[in-house]
């Protein structure tokens, strides 16, 4: 499994629904596992983005799917990246 870093920022109609179900953040976590990935952590965040999330899933396509699936509902804007580890600085 590959490790990923997702960052999103919520829409006007991402903050709603947030608002309006606050427990629709683990709804969406059960969709991504469903999808093939897992959330391993997951941190609100200040700034101009919202969300921080680590993700796993199977590889790039898998994880590309599940971004794609979830910006094209128009409640994030998402940015994905793999993480390249094991090294130490």
């Amino acid at each position: 499994m590959a490790t990923y870093i997702m960052i999103t920022k919520l829409t006007q109609w991402g903050r709603k629904t947030i608002k309006d179900n606050p427990n629709r953040i683990a709804q969406v976590n059960k969709e991504i596992e469903a999808m093939g990935g897992k959330v391993l952590a997951q941190y609100a965040v200040l700034g101009q983005f919202d969300f921080i999330n680590v993700l796993e899933a199977e590889d790039n396509r898998t994880v590309a799917r599940i971004s794609m699936e979830l910006a094209s509902r128009g409640t994030v804007e998402i940015m994905t990246m793999p993480v390249v580890g094991g090294f130490s600085l």
